[in-house]
């Protein structure tokens, strides 16, 4: 089922169309893996909605990329929580493993590590999410474990180079 039919088929269980803007959202991440300008627009076109209310929702939340990401989007928790049970230490750790720094991708695609604000997950804090799924309670060790298990779902990454892709304007 294309794009459009999916967004129109979930747009078909609200009454107004500014409240599908969500669902449509993750429908179009799906699809495209990051959420461009003209997806955006698509996404409006197709709800009949004004664009701004796309592009809000777009850019407020942190589950929606309007740039591309890593096939795993590794979000750390640094919120107070977390830093208290020490999120510092583990952005730094993952900083050196991965060759990257905060906002950056590795050159072969496979990670993109952000922090966000808060998980709502603070009773598993130090916590970090990767895709849909939460990790919590982490350390240096069940991180470089996590690593070993995303690095194996990938057939060709098992020896990958970690070149980085730094962010725009570091």
């Amino acid at each position: 089922m294309a794009m459009r039919e999916k967004i129109e088929q979930a747009a078909a269980r609200y009454p107004d169309q500014r409240s599908a803007i969500m669902p449509a959202l993750l429908i179009a991440q799906r699809e495209h893996g990051h959420l461009p300008g003209p997806v955006l627009e698509e996404i409006a076109d197709i709800l009949g909605v004004e664009r701004i209310w796309v592009y809000e929702l777009a850019t407020f939340y942190t589950l929606f990329h309007t740039e591309p990401v890593g096939k795993f989007h590794l979000q750390l928790c640094d919120n107070v929580s977390c830093m208290l049970r020490r999120s510092e230490d583990l952005l730094t750790h993952l900083e050196n493993v991965l060759g990257i720094k905060k906002g950056g991708t590795t050159g072969d695609g496979l990670f993109t590590l952000s922090t966000v604000e808060c998980l709502g997950a603070c009773e598993m804090a130090p916590v970090m999410q990767v895709g849909d799924d939460y990790h919590g309670n982490l350390d240096i060790e069940r991180i470089d474990a996590l690593l070993a298990r995303l690095r194996a779902m990938v057939p060709h990454a098992a020896g990958a180079d970690l070149a980085a892709v730094e962010p725009p304007g570091e």
